[in-house]
């Protein structure tokens, strides 16, 4: 398949410089996110929430985020890849604090009851409409700068900011909450504000779509250049979001655990998920030198076996080995699936790319939790049995897949 690039130098790659400024916008991003989650269910008991409430705000905001995210990556073509992640990290600084705020304003007991919950809602859901630029347009600016040899190994480098705010995320956000459980969340803020100012100063333009290419019509999830990718994404992360949301309760279920124990036994679950992403992506496919197609095919096969052995009734031990294989999984297939669809497409079309791949992990949060919650109800085993079924669905999905010239075609 022929795409065509304005990248002449096969040699091309991102500086040092631009590679440390792009990862910590993504880092500061990703760290923010792993505050949300660490303490959105205490805080949210705090002001009275229920739990039907505090996932409705999870779901809700990762759908707005999933479909936010296509729009800014079109838009990120047109007026710069740049512009677009510095909305993304002020709009991500501003939408926090105006959520921390929200919630003060709870604790002081000034609003309460639907009133809250429907504030909370929205301020949540606008600041996922625009925290959603930061992702497809660092995504884009890394395809922009690296020679399609080079793709893979650019965006498995960026994936790492996002691992490792998985798994420092939780660890600071318990040593801030020491100062109030708003902490964090004001913390957030300021890193983000403080990370939109470095980009804006140091970060070089990016590239603009030019007059020429521009043109009405829209890269859609359906693309044949793309459709194989992005279901690969979507169905990966709808069966590892699932096995995600519902591992508390299996852990407590099976292990007898109290409140605290599940929570301490999930969080460490969760970090060696994350421990082996971060050392997937930075040992394997930021050095790999093969098609991605293959770190793809690979990373699905772990999804599946890690999804397996979490359904075998044992012990932890059993349980910390299936997170590990999801953990590595995901640190392979991401950034392979990720360069896979900016190989596919134009120059033009790069922002687009980014933005549809962004917005997969986001939509599978939404369907994962809704599946296996609903599988948990009728018997623990099949939360973790139906994400399988997903994930041989999306192995399937991954073998159809074939390799064309360096460039993985559907």
């Amino acid at each position: 398949m022929t795409t065509h690039s304005v990248l002449t130098d096969e040699e091309q790659r991102l500086s040092p410089l631009q590679l440390g400024l792009l990862t910590i916008g993504l880092l500061t991003t990703a760290v923010g996110q792993s505050f949300i989650f660490a303490i959105l269910p205490p805080l949210g008991r705090e002001v009275n929430l229920t739990v039907l409430q505090i996932n409705t705000i999870i779901a809700s905001s990762a759908l707005v985020f999933s479909a936010a995210a296509t729009v800014w990556g079109r838009m990120c073509d047109r007026i710069g890849r740049k512009p677009v992640i510095l909305i993304g990290l002020t709009g991500y600084a501003a939408g926090n604090f105006i959520f921390a705020m929200i919630f003060d304003a709870a604790m002081r007991g000034w609003i309460a009851g639907p009133l809250l919950f429907g504030l909370i809602l929205l301020g949540r859901c606008s600041q996922a409409v625009v925290m959603s630029g930061t992702n497809p347009g660092a995504a884009a600016y890394a395809a922009d700068f690296s020679a399609r040899k080079h793709r893979t190994k650019a965006l498995a480098r960026l994936g790492t900011a996002s691992s490792l705010g998985m798994i420092i995320g939780p660890i600071v956000a318990g040593a801030l909450a020491g100062f109030g459980l708003l902490f964090p969340l004001y913390t957030a803020s300021v890193l983000a504000a403080l990370a939109a100012l470095v980009i804006a100063l140091k970060l070089p333009p990016g590239k603009v779509r030019e007059a020429k290419f521009r043109t009405t019509k829209r890269l859609r999830f359906l693309d044949p250049r793309l459709r194989l990718y992005l279901l690969c994404s979507f169905g990966g992360f709808t069966g590892f979001a699932g096995l995600q949301q519902t591992l508390g309760f299996r852990l407590q279920d099976m292990l007898s655990l109290s409140g605290t124990e599940t929570a301490q036994y999930t969080g460490f679950a969760l970090m060696i998920a994350a421990l082996f992403s971060f050392a997937m992506q930075l040992f394997v496919a930021s050095r790999f030198q093969g098609r991605p197609i293959t770190l793809i095919r690979a990373g699905v096969a772990l999804l599946m076996t890690g999804a397996l052995i979490i359904a075998i009734p044992g012990s932890f031990v059993l349980v910390l080995v299936g997170m590990a294989c999801l953990g590595a999984g995901l640190g392979l297939a991401v950034p392979a699936i990720a360069a896979s669809a900016s190989l596919a497409v134009s120059h033009e079309e790069q922002g687009a790319a980014a933005g549809l791949v962004t917005a997969c992990p986001a939509a599978g949060f939404v369907s994962g939790p809704l599946i296996c919650g609903f599988l948990y109800e009728i018997d623990p085993t099949f939360s973790a049995l139906g994400a399988a079924a997903i994930l041989v669905m999306v192995v399937i999905t991954a073998s159809r897949m074939r390799g064309n010239s360096g460039v993985d075609a559907a």
